[in-house]
């Protein structure tokens, strides 16, 4: 009988094993534009042996690539790392270490077959997406972040760049990467000859952003090579005037790295300074949110007064209800909610 290529436990069982096992997790992400040529049998590979491996952590796989963030045991870290150098197409790949560990960052190995690692929106069979910018560290990055001609833009979505970003940057008002870039083209059109200088977490949204620049005609495109994670690590390293100011947004149960002292965003639902993100504790509901420890208490860790009143149900009666009512997570995309406090409480018929 095969093993099963897939978890078969929910969040809190994992949570118990991981706490039973008391086992420490270096976070680590990385990716690269290659060309895979059978995903499926790839990806099961990838499975097997991270698998083995106590791995955790999220992986997409797609002809085009392979994006991933995960936790690696830190007895097997050793391992880890002799294993994906004996891949052809890894050896030699940067790997993000995290900025910050602080509790688990992720519960469970997920590796998923996708159309593309990084959706783009992009159609034209001319465009290359290996076909990227020039990659500065982090010195250089910061030497161009003061030329006045240079336009410094935050290839992230809003609810990423709102709790923090580079001084100056252009922070387009956008919930997915594939909106980012025909915005981004039309507000530049006509700056096609000026240095975009451009940056993302870790930075494989600016490998193929600042191809598809390269591709519609802009003259002098830049990237920060590995993003805002690895000049933080080349900042401290070499003691360096730190740029950013904030938080830089995680895909993880972290939800965030503290990257400087400063807190520029709000509580969505008192308006006080904050910058901790969360997501609804209805699971019905589950919207992404920003909340500081009074509304978390306020409102039961929940995004509305709605949300919490439904959480306080029982089993049978949430039940009832299944189907006939809608939460902000219904009704709102990622991060645009802004409760401020004002919903109304649950009514039962």
């Amino acid at each position: 009988m095969n093993k099963k290529l897939y978890n078969i436990f929910n969040k809190e069982q994992l949570l118990q094993k991981l706490n039973e096992k008391k086992i420490e997790y270096t976070t680590i992400s990385f990716y690269k534009y290659i060309n895979i040529k059978n995903p499926l049998w790839f990806r099961d590979f990838i499975y097997t042996l991270f698998n083995e491996l106590g791995v955790l952590g999220r992986i997409y796989l797609a002809e085009e690539g392979i994006n991933a963030q995960i936790a690696v045991p830190n007895d097997n870290l050793e391992l880890f790392k002799v294993k994906m150098e004996e891949i052809d197409f890894f050896h030699g790949m940067r790997l993000n270490y995290a900025v910050e560990e602080f509790g688990y960052s992720f519960y469970k190995l997920k590796v998923k077959l996708r159309k593309k690692i990084v959706a783009d929106g992009i159609e034209d069979p001319s465009f290359d997406p290996a076909d990227s910018g020039i990659h500065l560290n982090a010195k250089s990055f910061n030497q161009l972040l003061e030329n006045p001609d240079a336009i410094i833009i935050d290839m992230r979505n809003h609810y990423e760049s709102e709790i923090g970003h580079f001084k100056n940057a252009v922070t387009p008002d956008v919930v997915t990467f594939r909106e980012s870039l025909p915005i981004i083209t039309e507000q530049f059109k006509d700056c096609k000859e000026k240095p975009i200088l451009m940056y993302c977490t870790g930075g494989i949204r600016c490998e193929k952003a600042s191809a598809y620049f390269k591709h519609v005609g802009f003259k002098e495109v830049y990237q920060l090579n590995g993003g805002i994670i690895q000049y933080t690590r080349e900042v401290k390293s070499n003691n360096l005037e730190n740029k950013f100011i904030g938080k830089n947004f995680v895909f993880d149960e972290r939800l965030g790295e503290r990257i400087s002292d400063e807190i520029i965003s709000h509580c969505h639902q008192c308006g006080t300074l904050c910058d901790t993100h969360t997501n609804c504790q209805n699971d019905h509901c589950h919207i992404l949110f920003i909340q500081c420890p009074d509304c978390a208490q306020k409102y039961n860790q929940c995004c509305s007064l709605k949300c919490s009143d439904y959480s306080s149900l029982c089993n049978e009666q949430k039940d009832k209800l299944t189907g006939k009512i809608q939460f902000n997570g219904s009704s709102f995309s990622k991060g645009r909610y802004k409760a401020l406090g004002m919903n109304d409480h649950l009514i039962l018929s």
